[in-house]
């Protein structure tokens, strides 16, 4: 499956726009990860255990947003933009979204 974030896939031709395609995941915080973060947080630097939680969530939101793609028989999605939402304290969203096409 091709992707991009611009609108166009250099060197292909879109012959058919199949719609717009999604996949989100809600992903909470743990008591470890929030125990070591503050800890961190006091010293300063990168919480290394979001950072990788977030690289998480996006991941398996784009993973889903690509099978929605590939049931409506895409080979590319296009214009790809991630969304983050805060659902709850210590819950967040995060939501990949594109127009699935037909590239040839």
């Amino acid at each position: 499956m091709l992707t991009s974030n611009i609108e166009t896939l250099p060197g292909y031709r879109i012959t058919q726009h199949l719609g717009l395609v999604e996949g989100s995941t809600v992903r909470a915080k743990n008591v470890g990860r929030d125990i070591l973060s503050s800890i961190k947080n006091l010293f300063g630097g990168e919480l290394e255990s979001y950072t990788d939680l977030m690289r998480e969530a996006r991941a398996e939101a784009e993973t889903r947003m690509l099978e929605a793609a590939k049931q409506l028989g895409a080979n590319a999605v296009i214009n790809i933009r991630f969304s983050t939402t805060s659902i709850a304290d210590g819950a967040s969203e995060v939501l990949a979204y594109g127009t699935a096409v037909v590239v040839e």
